[in-house]
């Protein structure tokens, strides 16, 4: 263990055992009432660490990221510790590390297996309209195998198709956009936000509603993408670069997909997801939050519980059926996967004061109108993790008292509120690296792969260049 980890093991440990057994329920309230707004400033300076230590410090931050991870999850918890007592700030921390946390990285760390181990095998050509059924199929996948699933099942055949070309850094992109996190607004299993959603009493297939803005967006980009491919694709080839200089050198092998079985292990994935959901509603024993308990008021749920563990096994089953061919063929490490643990354990530990900010004032905001959940909830998911957010304007949208619409756990949402918020979680998610988690796998899928990604505020640039114009068009169209 480096000795970052080892100092904030120890500082969990104390605190352990300084903290009250017991402690008083209105405390957490009184927690929320009095949080002051600069207890924000480790969040943001986590989230200024991930823009601008890569670009001043690569070296370094490469092999010490975790480093500022833990310092900055300290510099939150210490202050807070001293403030409000040892037992509030454990409190705090075993509630968002063990209830978001660890569902969330047992379930990237299960798709991100079983679909490592689905290689698509063959000689393929990374031209423009290549590329484009590339991303139309992981599209399309989004929504049934999640995000995290199809993106890790398509971004090494993209990866490799796309070998010959020297600049290939907008495709990539284009991949984040509407692989990663635009194709999975059509159910549940999609996104997590959404399930949170039909775990609250949304219908499972009402996400259906998103369809036609879907549709609308992938119009847009698909075309925007094929034409700048294009260009590209002209431009390599005017310098001398050509697709067939890449299968000339290889031997030509026809297409076909190697650990299809994998698929069995995604499904059971999605069943231990689903699980989760379910079986407080069909079970006694899983029913009112029953589970292990842990702290004060805090239980793990034996729900969730009975989902990490289905998660974990599908995992193990996956890592011992697949041939390491299979893996080796996907360039399959768990380097992606570490790095998003270890930066994400720093956002959930630092980001716990934004998100009481937003449960406590999110009912003042004024928030209305259709366009204005749209473009909160969506800015707040660029930069948070959007789950939680989600969670909090589907409760700001149900307590604007509608009597029409679906009816939740949260109070009855109409039809347009509820579209807006689900789709700027999901769709805006795609605008900075950490909107999404596994935007920032592709990522370091791709830099493994030796191809340039942009910067944290480069990789920003685009999406308001490209993404923005489009969430601008369906606020006209859909949100008005």
């Amino acid at each position: 263990m480096s000795t970052s980890g080892k100092t904030l093991f120890s500082v969990l440990t104390l605190a352990v055992c300084w903290a009250a057994p017991v402690l008083a329920n209105d405390m957490h309230g009184q927690v929320e009432a009095s949080l002051p707004v600069w207890s924000i400033l480790p969040f943001v300076g986590m989230l200024l660490s991930i823009a601008v230590m890569p670009l001043t410090h690569p070296h370094w931050w490469e092999k010490n990221m975790h480093v500022a991870a833990g310092v900055w999850s300290l510099v939150f918890i210490l202050p807070f510790a001293y403030a409000y007592g040892v037992g509030e700030a454990w409190f705090r921390l075993l509630e968002s590390v063990l209830l978001d946390y660890v569902p969330f990285i047992v379930l990237l760390f299960g798709l991100f297996v079983a679909a490592g181990g689905i290689a698509v095998k063959g000689t393929l050509p990374g031209t423009p309209k290549v590329n484009t059924v590339i991303l139309l199929i992981g599209t399309l996948l989004a929504s049934w195998i999640g995000t995290t699933g199809a993106a890790m099942v398509m971004i090494r055949p993209l990866i490799r198709a796309n070998k010959w070309r020297r600049k290939k850094t907008h495709v990539i992109i284009f991949f984040i956009f509407l692989v990663a996190n635009i194709g999975g607004c059509l159910t549940p299993l999609g996104d997590p936000p959404l399930f949170m959603g039909f775990q609250r009493g949304v219908p499972f297939t009402w996400t259906f509603h998103l369809m036609p803005i879907l549709i609308f967006n992938m119009i847009l980009l698909f075309v925007l993408f094929y034409f700048l491919d294009s260009y590209r694709c002209r431009q390599e080839l005017a310098e001398g670069r050509s697709p067939m200089d890449e299968l000339a050198e290889a031997e030509k092998e026809p297409i076909r997909i190697e650990g299809l079985h994998n698929i069995l292990f995604i499904a059971l994935i999605i069943v231990g997801v689903i699980a989760n959901g379910v079986l407080p509603k069909e079970f006694a024993f899983f029913a009112d939050n029953a589970g292990i308990p842990v702290f004060d008021e805090l239980v793990f749920p034996y729900a969730t519980l009975a989902e990490v563990v289905i998660i974990l096994i599908a995992a193990y089953l996956s890592l011992k059926t697949t041939k390491d061919s299979t893996r080796e063929l996907n360039e399959f490490s768990h380097a992606p996967i570490i790095e998003v643990a270890v930066l994400f354990m720093g956002i959930f530990i630092t980001m716990i004061p934004a998100l009481i900010f937003l449960k406590i004032h999110g009912s003042q905001l004024g928030l209305t109108e259709p366009w204005q959940l749209f473009w909160t909830t969506g800015f707040l998911s660029s930069f948070l993790d959007n789950t939680p957010t989600y969670l909090v304007f589907m409760q700001t949208a149900g307590a604007l008292g509608a009597t029409v619409g679906i009816p939740t756990a949260v109070g009855t949402i109409t039809q347009h509120m509820l579209l807006a918020v689900s789709a700027g979680a999901v769709f805006m998610g795609a605008n900075t690296y950490i909107g999404n988690a596994p935007n920032f796998m592709v990522k370091a899928i791709a830099e493994e792969n030796g191809i340039k990604m942009p910067s944290f505020f480069g990789y920003m640039g685009w999406s308001c260049a490209i993404l923005v114009p489009v969430f601008i068009l369906n606020t006209l169209v859909f949100f008005l």
